[in-house]
Parts: structure tokens; sequence; C-alpha cells
């Protein structure tokens, strides 16, 4: 099992990079491949994923991260690639407050999952992600209405969401937070 890799970016497409290990190119599959620059040295923890038709690797830049990716995992009928796109969806805070917090709205109407994934991970993973119980649920709510309202789609009231910095709690800042970052 690879569960970390290091090495110099050789490529970046969408929503995975190119790594050279040791004189190999290696693909892997990140949440997000906005954060990383070519030619840069990147240390990934991975998940190696084994199919009848392949093999996929899958890095995340931190432990809780991955940590988080195999959770999801344990989601019966999630596999990587479902897992992964939860992951592109939202900030792994917001979706860990509200997986405990069972707030099925917010990971329907905010995150933009289906009703049927949302309810399952809920069931299946509440007891197992710790939480404090608040979720920004009622807030984001409000504030993804506001933004589709003014005219964003969906996906861009999303994307909004998601790149509000997780210090701006209250309605107003994280609207004024999400307009700006158009």
């Amino acid at each position: 099992m690879i569960r970390e890799i290091r090495g110099t970016i050789l490529g970046i497409e969408t929503d995975s990079l190119i790594v050279d290990v040791a004189g190999w190119g290696v693909l892997v599959s990140v949440p997000s491949s906005d954060t990383f620059s070519l030619g840069s040295t990147v240390s990934l923890k991975t998940y190696l994923s084994l199919k009848q038709d392949g093999v996929d690797l899958y890095g995340f830049t931190t432990e809780a991260e991955r940590a988080f990716f195999e959770l999801l995992l344990s989601v019966s009928g999630v596999g990587p690639k479902t897992a992964l796109s939860i992951l592109r969806r939202g900030p792994q805070e917001s979706l860990q407050e509200a997986i405990s917090a069972r707030d099925i709205m917010y990971l329907t109407r905010v995150i933009g999952l289906s009703k049927k994934v949302a309810e399952k991970l809920c069931v299946e993973l509440s007891e197992k992600i710790p939480g404090n119980g608040e979720t920004r649920g009622d807030t984001d709510g409000e504030v993804f209405d506001t933004l589709v309202a003014l005219g964003y789609t969906e996906r861009e009231a999303r994307t909004a969401l998601a790149g509000i910095p997780k210090d701006i709690v209250e309605k107003d800042a994280r609207l004024k937070a999400a307009l700006s970052a158009k």
C-alpha cells in the first residue's frame, strides 16, 4: 500500500497532478489542484485504490484530509471517486460539522449532495465524526439563497461559500466575503 509520496510536480491536470517520484511520472487525483504549482516539490498522503480495470492513487495534503476520505469510503455505496467528489464540494470542516449535526438541508442545498447521499452520510457517519453540534447550515443557507437571488448559479454560490474563510461566522460578513470572491 502506498501511503505517502514526495516528488516534483511535472504536470497539473484538472483535479490531478503528475508527480515525479524517482523517475516515475505518477498520476495522483487530488481534491483540488488549484493550490499546487508546476515544478514545486510536494509531499502527499495517499490512498491506493485497486480495481479490476486499474489502479488509482488519491493524494491529500494532510493526514486529516486522508482520514476523512477513508471515513467517507466506509459508507456503503461510496467509492473513491464519489468520496473525492464530496471533498471537492465544500470545506472539510463544514462537511464534518454538517454530518455530525445531521444537517441534511446544508448538505443538500449548500454542498449540493443528493438527499439520498446526504441522509446516508448522516446515518452512517454522524456517530463517527466528533462534532460540537454546531453548524453554519442556517447562516450559509441564507447566504446561499441570497447569492442565488442576486443571480449566481447554484454552482457559483457553492463555490463562493466554499471560499469564505473559516473564521468569518456572522451572516452579513459571510455574504460580503462571498460577494467579494467573485
